[in-house]
């Protein structure tokens, strides 16, 4: 039986109507709409493209996009004061610095100087230290919208055995620790993983953010398992394809997540909510 698709896109614009409520009932209590600013240094079209979306996103959820747009030539000290501007702006609530930056430019120095009040992306370590310990102000928001994605299919997290691929800072990680946090059993899988098919065929819940096109084929998948897709390729014909074969694979899990349509969405849709609880933070209305 072929499995059911997890809409991205569809769950996403239902987390944009409902944001664009919250965000009228904090217009209505502060006289401000939430604030996001993006701050965007160069000249990278996927870059340029991204962040076009995401102020589209913005409108759509009712959200007052401030954007900055600086030359590749900016220097550190000048992106570092822009963002200290920010920090202090009491109209902005969540805070996105696009990756990449520029080579001359240190990304970690960038995103550490970003408030961990206002950190929307989640990047901060301070926000990382308080997943750690189960308390986050803000999770990261691709793993957020996974997350959102498995509770969207009913399926419960509590007690499944979840297979996370990948171990980065942005996805495996933190992914990994919300589903601990909702009491799954985790296991993350990398590089080095021993027998990692036979590891991924214990998964009821199988998490994939390991950057290689199609690397997850239907022997790997347990049948009936939740298969979320968090990567993006682009082959050489230019198709844009996810770490799942998803041809194969959707005739053996329970649901799958397609690529694109899928997590892309959602990471957008977790930026926008980061922000508009931020807003409700600062206004006092949680």
């Amino acid at each position: 039986m072929a499995a059911r698709i997890i809409d991205g896109k569809a769950l996403a614009q239902q987390v944009r109507e409902g944001l664009a409520k919250e965000s009228a009932a904090v217009l209505a209590k502060t006289g401000m709409k939430p604030g996001l600013a993006t701050i965007l240094v160069g000249d990278d079209p996927a870059s340029h493209l991204y962040v076009k979306s995401k102020q589209k996103a913005c409108d759509a959820a009712g959200i007052y996009i401030d954007d900055s747009k600086l030359p590749a030539s900016t220097t550190q000290a000048d992106l570092l004061s822009l963002i200290a501007q920010k920090n202090a702006d009491p109209k902005i609530h969540g805070i996105l610095v696009q990756l990449p930056l520029p080579k001359h430019i240190d990304s970690k120095v960038v995103l550490d100087a970003v408030s961990a009040q206002k950190d929307a992306d989640g990047f901060h370590p301070y926000n990382f230290g308080r997943l750690v310990e189960g308390s986050p102000i803000f999770e990261a928001c691709t793993p957020k919208g996974v997350i959102k994605m498995i509770e969207s299919t009913g399926v419960s997290i509590e007690g499944k055995r979840a297979v996370v691929l990948g171990r980065s800072n942005i996805v495996g990680k933190p992914l990994a620790l919300m589903l601990l946090h909702r009491n799954a059993t985790v296991t993350i899988c990398h590089s080095k993983t021993k027998d990692l098919p036979a590891v991924c065929r214990e998964a009821e819940l199988l998490l994939v953010a390991i950057g290689k096109a199609k690397f997850v084929t239907a022997d790997m998948v347990r049948e009936g398992a939740v298969v979320i897709d968090v990567g993006t390729n682009r082959l050489p014909d230019g198709k844009v394809v996810g770490d799942v074969d998803f041809d194969s694979v959707s005739q053996k899990a329970g649901w799958i997540s397609p690529v694109p349509g899928g997590v892309g969405p959602m990471t957008i849709a977790m930026l926008l909510d980061n922000t508009v609880e931020s807003a409700k933070r600062m206004a006092g209305m949680k």
